[in-house]
């Protein structure tokens, strides 16, 4: 009996104690003290980014051929020419994407898709004024456009870019369009993940995912923080089904930035060269090298005369940071990259011989280490109607070209010409024509004046080595 007693009160004394423990657990959450606090929402927010979030129509004029075998017949055509009834006809096109004023004098960032080909370029306003637009600055690589409108004097909501170095996983976010033109839409969601390379979307892939809700239509809308600031622009979703699955991009405010720079100053979005090439760190390189856990890129290649060989920075270095950001692949290194200035000084980490060090980094732009030469072949020879130049840094980076070493890169084959069918494409690095050695386009000129009956190419395209001939 009195061990029963003794068990009981030890239980109640439990029940007592837990209850006290969950009445200051209780008071320790944050319990609305007032109506304001009640009614927690994003509204303000929506209220002060919304109004320079606008809707982009464009209207593009399409010629086409009605199929006739007539069309085709000299005599037809000397007479009737597109007016033949089986002949050339147009139409006009319409789509609908979104945009950000991003400056009182009016300038709209969108993504170039958007407005890409367009005859006809309007944007329309939350408070439905309507204005024509020219574009002023596009750039492919990052899907990118900035357009300008005359407000006529009258002024412009407008848009903070905030920040997109600060951003982390887990933060709060909204997306801001009009999907599938139903009238502007906010839908909200939090940063998935940074650094994010979709195949198919730019060949700059360096994208702030989110799971807010992003659909057709959102495309160059606003990706907003919990400060109200404009931290992304949407670009693009993964969909198996056309709508929104929770995978969104969107591209970074840094990068936006610095197209709205460069379309004040009539330039061009010239991004940081570091003039090395690097892959990830897998678990078998980081045991061989002495590095837990693995992270980090280890670079293959460092050029003496880049930034990050004239710091003193070689082959076989690990980056593992830089201004304090981890760098876990070669994806984000780029991302890190991209979001600098030409000129800032950065501090990296690195990994070398089982210890680390630190170099500080001056990043500059790509140079043009020989002149680019860039010209159209047209020489009687299986490779006329093919854009080459010399390859450089600026050439890559300008290019967007992903290739080793130097020599003459192919930056253009025209749709129609035999080199296009012989299976040569922009990117494609040719290396001998004819067992002659091919450095320069100068080089190329030379041997592609000669009248010849074959010809052997050999080309690099990224790693491997391809053998065109032509007899």
């Amino acid at each position: 009996m009195k061990h029963w007693i003794k068990s009981s009160a030890l239980a109640l004394t439990a029940v007592l104690t837990l209850t006290a423990a969950g009445q200051a657990q209780a008071k320790s959450r944050a319990v609305p003290q007032s109506s304001a606090e009640i009614q927690l929402s994003f509204s303000p927010l929506v209220k002060r980014v919304a109004p320079a979030v606008v809707n982009i129509f464009t209207r593009t004029t399409v010629r086409e051929r009605r199929a006739s075998p007539l069309f085709d017949d000299p005599f037809f055509r000397r007479f009737f020419g597109d007016r033949f009834p089986g002949g050339a006809q147009e139409r006009s096109e319409s789509s609908l994407g979104s945009g950000v004023i991003v400056s009182g004098d009016g300038m709209v960032v969108t993504n170039m898709h958007v407005i890409e080909g367009a005859d006809e370029i309007r944007v329309v306003l939350n408070d439905r004024r309507e204005y024509a637009a020219e574009v002023v600055q596009a750039d492919e690589r990052s899907d990118l456009a900035v357009l300008r409108i005359d407000p006529e004097g009258q002024s412009l909501p407008v848009a903070e870019l905030g920040t997109s170095e600060k951003i982390e996983v887990g933060d709060l976010v909204l997306a801001i369009g009009n999907p599938f033109g139903v009238g502007q839409t906010v839908t909200s969601g939090i940063v998935s993940a940074l650094a994010r390379s979709r195949p198919g979307l730019t060949d700059f892939g360096v994208f702030i995912q989110t799971d807010a809700a992003i659909n057709p239509g959102n495309s160059g809308g606003a990706l907003v923080d919990m400060q109200g600031r404009v931290i992304g622009v949407n670009t693009a979703i993964y969909s198996r089904s056309g709508g929104s699955m929770g995978i969104g991009f969107a591209i970074p405010s840094s990068l936006v930035r610095r197209m709205v720079e460069a379309a004040r100053t009539g330039g061009r979005v010239v991004r940081p060269w570091l003039g090395a090439q690097g892959q990830e760190v897998t678990a078998d390189i980081a045991g061989a090298i002495g590095l837990s856990p693995p992270s980090g890129v280890l670079l293959d290649s460092v050029d003496p005369a880049g930034p990050l060989g004239r710091a003193g920075i070689r082959q076989g270095d690990v980056v593992l940071a830089i201004d304090g950001r981890m760098i876990r692949d070669p994806v984000e290194l780029r991302f890190r990259i991209s979001t600098k200035q030409i000129g800032d000084q950065s501090e990296i980490d690195l990994w070398r011989r089982g210890k680390p060090f630190s170099a500080s980094v001056r990043l500059e732009a790509p140079p043009e280490t020989v002149p680019r030469n860039q010209v159209t072949l047209n020489t009687g020879s299986p490779l006329d109607g093919v854009e080459v130049a010399n390859l450089s840094p600026a050439v890559k980076e300008e290019y967007g070209l992903n290739v080793e070493g130097d020599g003459v890169v192919v930056l253009d084959v025209k749709g129609r010409s035999f080199a296009r069918r012989l299976g040569l494409r922009p990117g494609d690095v040719i290396v001998e024509v004819n067992d002659a050695p091919v450095e320069s386009v100068r080089d190329l000129l030379e041997i592609a004046g000669k009248r010849l009956r074959r010809w052997r190419f050999v080309v690099r395209r990224g790693d491997k080595m391809h053998v065109l001939n032509v007899s």
